[in-house]
């Protein structure tokens, strides 16, 4: 069983989005953890348009990297740029993985286009996950 984290800066939108998409397509092959390297909570928009994708992530939640010390990760993904320069060191054969997404919590504007913001973003994060678990999970 693969044990695989997913860090952002916050742990409130990509990295819960990328954690609700990885227990989707990876199932019971892996143990699915996500942090940041601060916590803001679940983000309401994150929780919602992943409702709009059928996939419910409103149990999660907002963990600081550190409470997960002790786990050996297989894989470490960082889905922001500002995680993974400030990514810790995890030792044993860990494998690092980076995709910087746009921040949809810092989106601005009317409440349909903050909405269309956290969508794009789900998709982009849909499709990685999506091909990450096809490429080193099953």
């Amino acid at each position: 069983m693969k044990n695989i984290l997913v860090l952002c800066t916050g742990n409130s939108c990509r990295s819960q989005i990328a954690e609700g998409y990885l227990r989707y397509f990876a199932g019971n092959n892996a143990n699915i953890y996500s942090a940041g390297i601060q916590t803001h909570g679940v983000n309401s928009q994150a929780i919602k348009v992943m409702a709009d994708d059928g996939i419910d992530i409103s149990a999660q939640t907002s963990n600081h990297v550190d409470e997960y010390a002790g786990i050996a990760f297989d894989y470490v993904i960082t889905v922001c740029d500002n995680a993974n320069e400030a990514c810790p060191y995890f030792p044993g054969s860990v494998q690092r993985f980076h995709q910087n997404f746009p921040d949809p919590a810092k989106a601005t504007g009317n409440p349909a286009e903050v909405q269309m913001a956290f969508a794009t973003v789900r998709g982009m994060i849909k499709n990685y996950i999506q091909n990450f678990v096809k490429q080193n999970v099953i």
